[in-house]
């Protein structure tokens, strides 16, 4: 090669200014190093055309002449061939380095060298593609032999290992990977390895815990090829294709190696393996390695199951007829539509499916597997001719993109300005033709690819989902935030860790290739969920403790309305998804036939959970039992509130009947473990009376348990019966204090539920028992108008029938009292300002104390009970809208009015369920900017409205009507008697 012959050859600068600004910096570097006017190429119009050239199209290139003019002119001279065989002769001799700084010097010259070379070969036409990528991949090799015999011999020198004068004989193996197996390296490539080391042999060196020496070699190995010095780097290097790259070390033995891949090994990783080469170290140790795994990657037969995997991955990349996302500026040539990665796995699939037969078709490079594919008569020969011609093309434009300026890019430029200097570069005299002979290739590829699969099932999957190798496919993160998901990048992982078998569900073979199919429907379904992120970590949560996976992935692979089930609760229930997930068990449940069906009644579930506690060995035992009893019932409602089957009153109405159904069963064992010691009162003596939403029946996903406990005993009983007697007080008060314990207690199956007592007698100041003497007393004589309001909803909930019959009779007493109307009205005010006063509404969502919320509605209900009440006693109910309907009926309140306080109740009550299922907290903290778009549709959909926007219209309206009927009810009467004393309430 000269200047002369090499100078026509070469394109024009795409850069002029850029070729003239390299010229003077030649002249000043070619006259510090000394060239001669006559070996100064700028002084000759060739080697000036050849220099414009580099300097007006390569910044990178443009570098390296300038870093060492000498060597410049020394490669020009010598050819690529020549100088090739210099360069590695110099990387050989590294491995004699004194030390680390001398060889890394020395390997990084010698890329540069070889870099500039191939540039040279590759934009002369010199070389063909498979030279150039050839000796790409040689130069890699040979770094990396050099570098290890180079850290074996400082090993050796440290004493830490034996040779015995023979490098290979500590076993240590290096795999080369994808395009360096191939031997297929682009111009920028980074290069895959897979680190083994053979234990036996190991051990003759010395080594008798070999990992740790291996895993330290490898990082120094990886430090000396890719550590960036002023001399620049070697090679970047990848070790994540490895084994379980996540939880394995960078070196494995053989053996660990061998056992994955039989038992664990994907068909991805199969496909892999068709390019595994072993390029340094102890080759002969990595070949037997790779013919021991023949039989993995090389199939005689494929089952139907295998073969839709393979068919699956390819599907997972959506290929499209017709060219319409093959765009010119920025488009991906290796990994977009019509790319490198398209040939690749077109040949890779078939020789997956087919080369266990057909030895001939297992070549791994790409343009020889075409023409083996082609030969044994499984792609058409015309096939086969386009598909070679178009992977060379863009092979060489991948190049130029890279040799720019050497960056690991696969992306044509996003302006036109950087287009038309990569036409230029290519030798084209405009982008046009660049472009059309560009995009005529891709298409091609593109059409040939889709092709190859057209017949197979679609996954009805929304974009690209490609989820093997180690590397994130650009497309598939782009196809995952348009789901919905925040953290693309963590989703791919989660996904990609699937697939390495860690969780019992996926340790099979068949498990995966079902999970491979089902990926694509399960992130649409959990994209479209309240929290799409985080409904994905709660499923890996639930997929992480599943005993197994088959059945449950071929459930969810027939019915997918199933699986969108699912998707529902990890993504708008937390609670329920959190119970599914540390509980996979309740998921049996969801397989019942019955399980969507109409919720049971009180009778039915009083029934049921006796029957799940009888089966108690052990008071321990009854507490676990209830738990998960509850538990069971509770995931059954919220997941029929979230799927719309029930409303929030019938949901609420269930919620209740479970907890009463299991206190009913758990809080009789209580008092028979109590009584063992203490005896009692000749039978049961002790009533639950249950106030707030467990009285009126309205429990939400996260209410706690409001309740009061009333005794009798017999008149002139001082003491129980037991071993150790307790007086009436005492006994009752210790009891309910065992009571509140055994049900909010933590226990292995969780907390049944929290309870709140300071709605009895006399609040935190009172005892946590009184006798219904007590009670009767106190309510008539003592209690306060809003301790009669919270009376409303009380009811007796446990215990004897007498009891509860005296219990109901003294409550009704109370309700249907004569008032003074004034008083009633100004207490009620009262009580209302003050806590507007203390507990403000944090926002519009805080439905609870939003002014026109559910408290004013409360306040309203029982304000107009008991005032009406006493003369009307037909008025008499526990929930607001049933309160507003009666007092309508009874002619005491205005038709109109009451079904509109009926409608705003519903509205409240329906989002406020729906919000505490899935966020599992306060619906105050709801921030409507943030929430997901499916949370937003769903609470839409409760509402019966069309939009978000069109609920909070309806939102602002009715709190507003509530307010302002509120106001015309109790805010404006009571001001007009004087002024509204916010003391003149308890303090409790």
């Amino acid at each position: 090669m000269d200047y002369e012959s090499l100078a026509p050859l070469l394109p024009r600068p795409a850069l002029p200014d850029q070729a003239t600004i390299g010229l003077e910096h030649w002249a000043e570097r070619a006259s510090r190093a000394g060239l001669a006017p006559d070996q100064d190429p700028a002084r000759q119009p060739a080697g000036r055309r050849v220099l414009e050239s580099l300097f007006g199209n390569s910044p990178f290139l443009g570098q390296i002449a300038l870093t060492d003019p000498k060597s410049f002119c020394r490669t020009i001279e010598m050819g690529p061939d020549a100088s090739l065989a210099e360069a590695l002769s110099e990387i050989a001799a590294a491995a004699e380095a004194e030390n680390e700084d001398t060889i890394m010097a020395c390997l990084r010259r010698a890329r540069q060298r070889v870099a500039l070379l191939v540039a040279l070969a590759d934009i002369s036409n010199a070389w063909s593609v498979e030279q150039i990528t050839g000796a790409l991949s040689t130069l890699a090799e040979s770094a990396l032999e050099s570098a290890i015999r180079f850290l074996l011999s400082q090993a050796e020198r440290n004493g830490q290992i034996d040779l015995k004068g023979d490098p290979c004989a500590a076993g240590y193996v290096v795999l080369g990977m994808g395009k360096l197996g191939a031997r297929e390296l682009n111009y920028s490539s980074d290069i895959d390895l897979i680190v083994l080391y053979d234990i036996d042999k190991a051990a003759s060196c010395g080594l008798e815990v070999p990992g740790p020496f291996f895993v330290r070699l490898t990082r120094n190995l990886v430090r000396l090829m890719a550590d960036r010095t002023a001399d620049g780097y070697v090679f970047r290097t990848d070790l994540r294709l490895r084994p379980d790259p996540g939880s394995t070390p960078l070196a494995i033995s053989i053996t660990a190696a061998e056992t994955y891949y039989e038992s664990v090994g994907q068909n991805w990783e199969r496909a892999a393996m068709i390019k595994a080469r072993p390029v340094a170290g102890d080759k002969a140790s990595g070949d037997a390695f790779l013919k021991y795994l023949r039989p993995y990657v090389w199939r005689k037969s494929l089952d139907f199951a295998a073969i839709q995997d393979i068919h699956s991955i390819k599907r997972q990349i959506n290929a499209h007829r017709g060219g319409s996302e093959i765009a010119l500026h920025g488009h991906n040539i290796k990994l977009g539509r019509g790319g490198i990665r398209e040939v690749e796995f077109f040949a890779q699939t078939q020789q997956l499916i087919f080369g266990g037969r057909l030895p001939d078709v297992r070549d791994p490079a790409t343009v020889a597997a075409l023409r083996a594919l082609a030969e044994a008569g499984l792609v058409d020969a015309p096939v086969s001719e386009e598909m070679t011609a178009a992977y060379r093309f863009l092979r060489k434009v991948e190049h130029r993109i890279q040799m720019i300026a050497d960056e690991q890019t696969h992306s044509l430029p996003e302006t036109d300005a950087g287009l038309d200097h990569l036409a230029t570069f290519l030798g084209y005299d405009g982008t046009e033709a660049f472009a059309s002979e560009l995009l005529g290739h891709l298409r091609t590829v593109e059409r040939h690819y889709a092709h190859l699969f057209e017949d197979a099932p679609s996954l009805s999957g929304p974009g690209n989902l490609v989820f093997t190798g180690a590397d994130d496919d650009p497309d598939t993160l782009r196809t995952i935030e348009g789901l919905g998901f925040k953290n693309p990048k963590v989703v791919a992982g989660v996904v990609r860790q699937w697939h390495h078998g860690r969780y019992r569900a996926t340790i099979t073979a068949r498990s995966r290739e079902l999970l491979t199919e089902l990926v694509p429907t399960l992130l649409k379904e959990l994209g479209s969920t309240a929290h799409p992120d985080g409904a994905l970590m709660r499923f890996d949560q639930f997929l992480a403790r599943l005993p197994a996976g088959v059945q449950l992935f071929s459930l969810f692979y027939s019915n997918p309305g199933l699986l969108r089930l699912v998707a529902t609760i990890m993504g708008s229930a937390p609670k329920i998804a959190e119970r599914l997930a540390s509980r996979p068990a309740l998921f049996d449940g969801v397989l019942d036939p019955g399980f969507l069906d109409e919720l049971p009644s009180l009778d039915e579930l009083l029934a049921d959970a006796e029957a799940a506690l009888a089966r108690a060995l052990d008071y321990q035992d009854a507490l676990d039992f209830s738990r998960r009893w509850a538990a069971d019932r509770r995931f059954q409602i919220g997941v029929q509130l979230l799927t719309r089957r029930v409303d929030a009153e019938r949901a609420g109405q269930a919620m209740s009947d479970v907890a009463q159904a299991v206190l009913s069963a758990l809080c009789p064992r209580v008092e028979a473990e109590f009584s063992r010691l203490h005896g009692g009162f000749g039978g049961a003596r002790l009533a639950i009376v249950a106030m707030g939403k467990l009285g009126s029946s309205e429990m939400t996903a996260t209410s706690d348990l409001d309740l009061m406990f009333v005794y009798d005993v017999p008149a002139g009983t001082d003491e129980s019966d037991g071993e150790k007697p307790l007086p009436p007080t005492q006994y009752y008060t210790r009891l309910s204090q065992r009571i509140i314990n055994a049900i909010t207690s933590l226990t292995n199956e969780g907390q049944l539920y929290e309870v709140d007592m300071r709605l009895r007698p006399s609040g935190n100041a009172g005892p946590l028992a009184s006798s219904v003497g007590a009670f009767e007393d106190y309510q008539r004589d003592t209690a306060w108008t809003w301790e009669h309001m919270a009376l409303v909803r009380a009811r007796p909930i446990l215990g004897p029938k007498a009891l509860c019959d005296r219990l109901e009779k003294a409550v009704v007493d109370v309700l249907v009292r004569p008032r003074d109307a004034e008083k009633l009205l100004l207490d009620v005010a009262s009580m209302r300002v003050r806590i507007e006063r203390h507990n403000r509404a944090k926002s519009d969502w805080d439905l609870k104390f939003l002014r026109g919320g559910l408290f004013d509605l409360d306040f309203l209900a029982q304000y107009l009970l008991l005032l009406h009440a006493p003369k009307q006693p037909s008025v008499l109910a526990r929930r607001a809208p049933q309160i507003f309907r009666q007092l309508s009926e009874a002619g005491l309140l205005d038709a109109e009015i009451a079904a509109e306080l009926a409608e705003a109740f519903r509205l409240w009550q329906s989002l406020q369920a729906l919000l505490r299922l899935t966020m599992g907290g306060d619906e105050a903290d709801f921030d409507e900017a943030a929430a997901p778009e499916g949370l937003k549709q769903l609470l839409a959909a409760t509402a019966g409205v069309d939009d978000f926007a069109a609920l909070r219209v309806k939102m602002t309206a009715t709190a507003a009507r509530v307010y302002d009927i509120y106001r015309q009810i109790i805010d404006e009467p009571a001001s007009r008697l004087g002024r509204i004393d916010e003391g003149n309430q308890d303090e409790r």
